[in-house]
C-alpha cells in the first residue's frame, strides 16, 4: 500500500507559504498512484489548481525533443557522430570567440566539427543570454531581428540565425545551457519533413492520448492555462505576463526544442511514464529501452561535471537531454542512480526512475521559481512512498 498523506501534507504547506498552487502525478508501472492538485490556478479568479490546468514547460519540452530525436536515432535517420552540418548546412563554417589575457577576444575559425551528439548534450557554444560576451550580444541581436516581423519567426529561422553566431566555445569543449535542443529539433524537421509540432503529434502526444499539450492553444487550452504570479516576501502575489505566450496562439509560427510546449500533469505523467517503463506505454512501445539507457548515461566528467553539479544539480550527471543521477548520497537524496529528468524556468519538474518504474510530475508557475526548495522535497516525499 502506498501512503502518500505526507506529500498531499507537504503540497499543502506549499500552498501556505505563499505558492498560488502547485499539483503532483505519481505513478509506477502501469499503475497511477498519486495525484495531488493544491491553491488556485489564478488567484483572482478563484480558480483552483485542477487535474485539467494546463502548465508552460519551459525546458521540460526538451526531454521530450531529445526523446523524438532518440526515435529517430534507432530508426537509423541519425547518428550521434554524424556532422550536424549533414542536416543543417548552415553549420559548415563556424567561428568561435576566444577570450585573450587582456580581456579582448579573437574570432578564429572552429578547429573541432559540430557533431548530433553536441547539439544533445548543450556542448554547441550557444549558451542562453545569461551573462555578457560577443556570442551572447550576437544572439540578443538575432532575438531582436526575428522579432521584429510581425508574423513571427520559425524554428528554421531561428537556426539559420544561430549558424552566424560565434560559438562561445569550440563544439564539445564545455557545457553551456543553451540553444542545443532547438538544432535537435531542426534535426527533427529536416529528417522527417514534418513540423517538429507535427512529429511530436504523431509519434508521442497521440500515442500517449495527451490530449492537453502542444505548441498552439486548441479548444478550451487558454482558458485552463494556470496563471503566472511574482513571488515576493512580504507581499501577496503579483500576476505577471509572459511574453513567450504570443506563440501559443492560432497563427504562431515558432515551435521550439528548447521550450515552447504546454501540458498538464496528467498528459506529462503519460510521457514520464512511458519512459519509466523502458518505453511502453499501455502495451504500446513508442522508444526502446537500451536507447533510454543511452540517454540517461551521464556525457560529462572532470571540471566540465564539477561545474555542472551545483546545489540543485548536485549528485547528477548530463546524458542526452537529461540530468541523471550519479550519486544519491552526494545530493543528499533517497532516490535512484540513473533517475533522470529536466525541469522548466517557472517551476516545472520531472524525475523518471526506470529501476524502480516510477515516475513523477511537479508543476507551479512562478517567479522566482524557487525549484531547489520545492522540487527536492517533492523527490523525497515520492520516493519515501515506494515499495
Amino acid at each position: 500500500m502506498h501512503d502518500y498523506k505526507h506529500l498531499d501534507d507537504l503540497l499543502q504547506r506549499f500552498v501556505q507559504r505563499g505558492l498560488p498552487g502547485c499539483a503532483v502525478g505519481v505513478a509506477q508501472g502501469d499503475e497511477v498512484l498519486y495525484e495531488g492538485y493544491h491553491g488556485l490556478a489564478d488567484i483572482e479568479a478563484n480558480r483552483p489548481i485542477a487535474e485539467d490546468t494546463v502548465y508552460r514547460l519551459y525546458s521540460m519540452t526538451k526531454v521530450i525533443i531529445c526523446t523524438a530525436a532518440m526515435m529517430l536515432m534507432e530508426r537509423g535517420l541519425l547518428h550521434l557522430n554524424d556532422p550536424i552540418s549533414e542536416y543543417l548546412p548552415e553549420f559548415s563554417s563556424l567561428t568561435v570567440a576566444r577570450q585573450k589575457s587582456d580581456g579582448t577576444y579573437e574570432f578564429s575559425s572552429c578547429s573541432a566539427t559540430m557533431l548530433v551528439r553536441h547539439a544533445f548534450t548543450m556542448s554547441v557554444g550557444l549558451p542562453y543570454a545569461y551573462e555578457e560576451s560577443p556570442t551572447t550580444v550576437v544572439v540578443r541581436e538575432a532575438m531582436s531581428e526575428l522579432s521584429k516581423d510581425p508574423g513571427g519567426y520559425t524554428l528554421r529561422q531561428l537556426v539559420r540565425a544561430l549558424a552566424s553566431v560565434p560559438l562561445a566555445a569550440e563544439p564539445g569543449e564545455r557545457f553551456q545551457y543553451g540553444y542545443g535542443h532547438d538544432l535537435v529539433a531542426a534535426l527533427i524537421e529536416v529528417i522527417t519533413g514534418k513540423s517538429v509540432g507535427s512529429f511530436l503529434q504523431d509519434e508521442i502526444f497521440t500515442p500517449l492520448h495527451m490530449t492537453s499539450t502542444g505548441y498552439r492553444y486548441f479548444g478550451d487550452l487558454q482558458q485552463r492555462m494556470v496563471s503566472l504570479y511574482r513571488i515576493e516576501e512580504g507581499s501577496e502575489p503579483q500576476k505577471i505576463s509572459i511574453d513567450s505566450d504570443q506563440h501559443h496562439l492560432p497563427g504562431a509560427l515558432y515551435e521550439g526544442g528548447g521550450s515552447g510546449l504546454f501540458s498538464s500533469v496528467c498528459d506529462y505523467l503519460k510521457f514520464a511514464q512511458m519512459l519509466a517503463n523502458g518505453g511502453i506505454y499501455l502495451g504500446n512501445r513508442i522508444i526502446g529501452r537500451k536507447t533510454i539507457d543511452l540517454m540517461r548515461t551521464n556525457q560529462l566528467s572532470g571540471a566540465v561535471l564539477n561545474r555542472f553539479q551545483n546545489f540543485y544539480n548536485a549528485g547528477y550527471g548530463y546524458g542526452l537531454g537529461v540530468r541523471t543521477m550519479l550519486d544519491p548520497s552526494a545530493a543528499g537524496a533517497n532516490n535512484s542512480p540513473g533517475a533522470f529528468g529536466w525541469s522548466g524556468v517557472l517551476g516545472t519538474w520531472v524525475e523518471i526512475d526506470p529501476g524502480e518504474k516510477l515516475a513523477m510530475v511537479y508543476m507551479h508557475q512562478t517567479r522566482p521559481n524557487m525549484e531547489e526548495y520545492h522540487h527536492h522535497r517533492v523527490r523525497a516525499a515520492v520516493y519515501a512512498a515506494v515499495r
